[in-house]
């Protein structure tokens, strides 16, 4: 069986078994291959924009044999597949805004379609925007770091096919310990992911220390500058920056 990333492997492994399956931006087709090869997906469409990609993807599904259970196509997001044609969806590698704007553009498209399996590489707090403002519910959210590039996996379903609601999964939590806890907003769930944050782990913590370091070199150019707006933004990054200080505190401290 073809083995995959690990990014890419948690894409397939937040799949269902048999699903039909549309990969939007499939690059060289290692996933639709993959979940065909396990069962995880009983057909699959790679949709691919690019020449070089698309070429990719074709000798691959060929040099698969798999040709009479993987279609490769050429087109815009979305435009590669029919409403109803699919039940899940995967895309990956792309910035969250850009996925958002797929999604979007798409949404005639996405009739059937029970399950969202998106990998962005940043932006995911835009990407969570636009499935809560379209009414998909996320259920599984996975983080990782690979080749020195850490990556979010989400896993959203339409409202009605979710056995909890978004009301729930952005509902305020309390983290930490007794003696040190923090509640965090839906706002601030909708940033950090509202399952990343009760998963904790190195990954996720390593992340936003990242953070932090790009918002500490920020205010440090900012503070260079008289300008109204320039103190603004420091006085604005710098509660983020405070904000994003205590709950990692608080994590930690709950793992003790």
């Amino acid at each position: 069986m073809l083995k995959l990333s690990k990014r890419l492997q948690l894409l397939h492994d937040l799949m269902d078994p048999g699903r039909n399956l549309a990969d939007i931006g499939s690059d060289h087709a290692l996933l639709p291959v993959a979940c065909i090869q396990s069962g995880q997906a009983a057909t699959a469409i790679a949709g691919e924009l690019n020449e070089g990609p698309y070429e990719a993807a074709k000798r691959q599904v060929a040099s698969s044999g798999l040709q009479a259970k993987i279609e490769v196509r050429r087109g815009d997001g979305l435009d590669v597949i029919e409403a109803g044609e699919v039940d899940t969806i995967t895309i990956a590698g792309m910035g969250g805004a850009l996925i958002a704007n797929i999604l979007e553009r798409g949404k005639p498209k996405l009739k059937g379609v029970t399950r969202l399996i998106l990998q962005p590489n940043v932006g995911e707090d835009i990407l969570r925007r636009w499935l809560f403002d379209n009414d998909y519910v996320i259920e599984a959210e996975r983080i990782i770091e690979e080749d020195g590039k850490i990556y979010e996996v989400i896993a959203a379903v339409p409202g009605y096919f979710s056995h909890i609601s978004n009301d729930e999964v952005y509902e305020p939590k309390l983290i930490g310990t007794a003696d040190h806890e923090v509640e965090l907003t839906s706002s601030e769930l909708l940033k950090m992911g509202p399952f990343l944050v009760e998963q904790g782990g190195s990954v996720f913590v390593k992340k936003w220390e990242l953070e932090i370091d790009k918002i500490q070199k920020v205010l440090a150019s900012l503070s260079k500058s008289d300008l109204p707006e320039a103190k603004e933004k420091a006085g604005e990054l710098q509660q983020e920056l405070k904000r994003i200080v205590e709950v990692l505190t608080c994590m930690q401290k709950d793992k003790l």
